[in-house]
């Protein structure tokens, strides 16, 4: 799915150059995520996280991942973003940049780290497209097939709890407070991690999550929404963390109402989950509020953290 695609080079202050230079001459290592006087995010330390299974004949691949770190040596929380799913493999192999940096801005401020990795068969990563959903849309916005809702959340799943392992290693990492978040397909995936309580983590935030939308072809519409609903209550029997979920009205993917039925099923389970549907996003497609509202979810948001003691 379309999400967040520029150009990653960020142009550094004088200041942060200079600095980065003489680090560079002593043979130490610039900090992740340091910001220049202006409290922009310079770029981010690059890892190479390995996912087992991921690789040629069922080896690992080493996965691309952004890591950033406030200043000071910690330790931090942590946040663990997992990205969407754009709708052609050009764009999935064009990806720059992971994190939206106005969202990765929000998370330093409150002085977390934020670790990003760039799934198999994304950008620099690269490797098998693993989260094919199975199905496919007629000239007509039809659906043909249907979408395997638990085969992708599986596939996008075992590269963030490779991520999310690797983070809690890290001597800046506070490995019993880290926080999940994932937009669109990345929002699906942190929702079906959170069913298993992973180690360590503490809840999630859900944006716009799900799988199988098309707002070209079938504005509103996805593709078996009843299958993403089943997929969710069957995760919301098992979830004990707490966890947000963000929607917008304006959502050109599931439209106003899907969303509300998943969540509905998600807690017939039981799980201590907070669901919001916000107005429309402004000038947007209400399936970019991760990226162009954040006077919509900030305020939940901070409720959220507050509420989990963080």
């Amino acid at each position: 799915m379309k999400r967040w695609h520029v150009d990653a080079t960020s142009v550094l202050s004088l200041n942060s150059l200079v600095i980065a230079c003489l680090a560079l001459g002593l043979g130490l290592s610039a900090p992740a995520g340091a910001q220049d006087a202006k409290g922009s995010t310079a770029e981010p330390r690059f890892v190479s996280i390995p996912v087992k299974g991921a690789g040629l004949f069922g080896g690992a691949l080493d996965m691309v991942t952004e890591v950033f770190t406030p200043a000071g040596a910690g330790p931090f929380p942590v946040v663990v973003y997992a990205h969407g799913r754009d709708g052609t493999q050009q764009e999935r192999s064009s990806m720059r940049e992971v994190i939206p940096r106005a969202y990765l801005q929000y998370w330093l401020a409150k002085g977390f780290a934020v670790v990003a990795p760039m799934r198999p068969g994304y950008g620099k990563t690269g490797g098998t497209d693993r989260e094919l959903p199975g199905h496919r849309w007629d000239n007509f916005g039809g659906c043909i097939g249907s979408p395997n809702v638990e085969a992708v959340a599986t596939a996008a799943g075992s590269a963030i709890l490779a991520a999310l392992e690797w983070a809690r290693q890290q001597s800046w990492a506070n490995a019993s407070a880290v926080l999940l978040s994932g937009n669109s397909v990345g929002g699906l995936t942190v929702v079906a991690l959170g069913a298993g309580s992973p180690a360590g983590v503490v809840g999630y935030i859900n944006f716009v999550g799900g799988v199988a939308g098309n707002p070209s072809r079938s504005p509103g519409k996805s593709c078996e929404p009843d299958r993403v609903r089943e997929a969710f209550r069957a995760y919301g029997k098992s979830t004990k963390l707490p966890n947000l979920w963000l929607y917008a009205e304006n959502d050109l993917y599931w439209g106003p109402d899907v969303p509300k039925a998943w969540h509905a099923a998600f807690t017939a389970g039981g799980s201590p989950s907070t669901f919001v549907m916000t107005t429309p996003v402004p000038g947007s497609d209400g399936h970019d509020l991760l990226f162009n509202g954040r006077t919509l979810w900030s305020e939940h948001v901070d409720a959220f953290l507050k509420q989990i003691g963080m």
